[in-house]
């Protein structure tokens, strides 16, 4: 065989291989693949129990309190629900439900530094200007405080919104 044509024969019986051996199965849409066959997905807000068979479909459990699943899915497990805890500055937006994740927001007074989707995974407290200094923008859910320094004659306790000009003492003594 000329040397040429090696590298097409191999080819070749690398695509045979495959077609006959076979690549992974591919499941329609709504199914899930174990062994060699495509069960049926369970709903959102239930997980596979028991993998379909030859003669049986697939059974499913709901997710348990605390646990969702929000899409149709072939998980033996729910996933854990977010955990709006006030220790890291959150609260929540929206209850855990089995179909959907709890949403949390910044509590007052803090501000979001992991926002995710339409929630927030992690929370700051809002800076505090100091003496010497004066609130140049509000803190928000989205954003920090921001302070400035104050300059030339003027002054601020750290919760002004601007600077203050010092008042001038008048020194006369009456003569």
């Amino acid at each position: 065989m000329p040397l040429r044509r090696k590298p097409l024969m191999i080819a070749l019986l690398i695509f045979l291989m495959n077609v006959f051996i076979g690549d992974a199965l591919t499941c329609p849409h709504a199914k899930y693949e174990i062994g060699q066959e495509c069960c049926p997905m369970c709903p959102p807000g239930n997980r596979v129990y028991k993998d379909c068979t030859e003669y049986k479909s697939t059974s499913c459990l709901p997710c348990t309190e605390g646990t969702f699943l929000d899409k149709l899915n072939g998980r033996t497990e729910c996933f854990t629900c977010a955990n709006c805890d006030a220790g890291v500055g959150l609260k929540v937006k929206r209850l855990c439900t089995t179909t959907s994740n709890a949403v949390c927001e910044p509590l007052e007074g803090h501000y979001c530094t992991d926002p995710k989707e339409d929630g927030c995974a992690a929370a700051k407290t809002h800076r505090s200007c100091k003496p010497g200094q004066y609130i140049s923008q509000t803190g928000t859910a989205t954003t920090d405080t921001v302070c400035i320094d104050c300059t030339g004659e003027t002054y601020s306790n750290g919760t002004f919104t601007s600077c203050q000009p010092h008042t001038k003492k008048n020194n006369t003594n009456g003569s």
